[in-house]
């Protein structure tokens, strides 16, 4: 009788460095957008003329935030995490320890966490969207890497494809439907600011009914029409990059080289084409909802391209190899360190904290990310000496295998 291969978690030993490293980076970088999100009214994200000073050097950190970070890091994120699918499974198949119920199990523990973490602590969250595209991109995990870019790219593009049809049939919705989604997402009354701003500034109670509204939009309209297509395209791309070993600094210096610039000059004109046309359109709804987003949609991904290609240029093949310790141990408590980011600002921004939602302009909300930034880099790096794991990653680890992992590292 054949020996039974048990399933277990991929050893430090078979981790790719450079892969964390990565990871690290994406994770640091989404907190530069998501800052806006803990501490200003939900408009505020999309349409910075709805809430908040723009003006001097708010103004210059609102561009900068968008043209260097808006849906760049999270794309980056985004395809970090179907590459982290092909190098799981792909590992528990080649040991011949199948792969298909530890991950799904693995993925409905993670939608157990985002559920807790959007309905209870901030409705920004992405592991739920994450947990459920994961239940359907494993089953594209053996295709080759060509079909694997072809489909995430075609899903990648329905969410600009559906935001074109809407912005173009805008003119023959009726009035009170575009008013309401005016006054509802983009650029709501005075009244309903301060009522925004008052329950976040409140007790948890207050904070429920926004928080609550908004996370089941996020889980069934936005879901549907953009985070899964968005984000299972990304996912698949990610595997593909991680099977043709791009995100593995297995190219050459040359591959990386053209890969940045052609990802800065394709990129970084559409954002900034997108930014002049929506303030030449004073940021209104029927053109920079939808026709005015899809500039930064597309920009994101070359820009995420040519992000991916600096840190193989500057990591790869364990270059700077204290620096790559650093933000690869970031990368190893990505989990943590991305739910850890929700626990310190909604501690600062919300009433069961220090009740600053609404208080801090965009000069304050950047110098707390580079606060958040440190105190991560930091941390990260001395708790992995003395634990294998971050606790979030413990606690996901241990209840995706039924079994407490091994947390303490062991001294030699």
């Amino acid at each position: 009788m054949p020996e039974t291969v048990k399933a277990a978690p991929v050893s430090s030993a078979d981790r790719i460095q450079v892969l964390d490293i990565l990871r690290g980076f994406a994770v640091l970088g989404i907190l530069i957008m998501n800052i806006q999100s803990y501490s200003m009214i939900e408009a505020a994200y999309m349409n910075p003329t709805a809430y908040g000073d723009l003006n001097g050097l708010n103004r210059w950190v609102w561009m900068l935030s968008h043209i260097i970070a808006n849906e760049k890091f999270i794309t980056l994120f985004s395809v970090m995490f179907g590459a982290g699918i092909a190098l799981f499974t792909g590992k528990l198949d080649d040991r011949g320890a199948g792969s298909a119920a530890v991950h799904y199990r693995r993925s409905l523990v993670l939608l157990l966490f985002g559920l807790i973490h959007a309905y209870v602590f901030w409705s920004g969250d992405v592991l739920v969207w994450y947990s459920l595209c994961a239940l359907i991109v494993y089953l594209f995990r053996r295709m080759k890497p060509k079909k694997l870019l072809i489909i995430g790219m075609i899903g990648f593009a329905i969410p600009s494809l559906l935001f074109l049809f809407f912005g173009g049939t805008m003119q023959f919705w009726p009035e009170e439907a575009a008013q309401n989604m005016s006054r509802d997402w983009w650029a709501p009354s005075a009244d309903v600011v301060q009522k925004e701003i008052a329950a976040y500034q409140g007790g948890v109670m207050d904070q429920m009914e926004y928080r609550v509204h908004d996370s089941i939009g996020m889980h069934t309209f936005i879901f549907l029409i953009w985070g899964f297509w968005r984000s299972a395209g990304l996912m698949l791309i990610g595997m593909a990059l991680y099977k043709t070993g791009v995100i593995a600094a297995a190219r050459s210096k040359k591959f990386y080289l053209i890969l940045m610039a052609i990802g800065f000059s394709v990129g970084l004109p559409l954002i900034l084409i997108g930014l002049a046309e929506n303030f030449a359109a004073d940021w209104a709804i029927e053109f920079s909802m939808f026709f005015g987003s899809v500039y930064n949609y597309w920009g994101s991904i070359f820009m995420a391209a040519a992000y991916m290609s600096i840190i193989m240029l500057l990591f790869g093949a364990g270059r700077l190899p204290k620096a790559g310790r650093v933000f690869a141990a970031v990368g190893r408590m990505a989990f943590t360190n991305y739910l850890t980011q929700t626990l310190i600002c909604t501690t600062i921004f919300y009433g069961n904290g220090f009740g600053l939602f609404g208080r801090v302009e965009r000069t304050g909300q950047i110098l707390i990310v580079f606060a958040v930034w440190a105190v991560q880099l930091i941390w990260s790096s001395l708790w992995l000496k003395h634990f294998n794991f971050g606790p979030f990653e413990w606690a996901w680890r241990s209840l995706t295998y039924m079994k407490p992992q091994p947390f303490k590292a062991k001294k030699y």
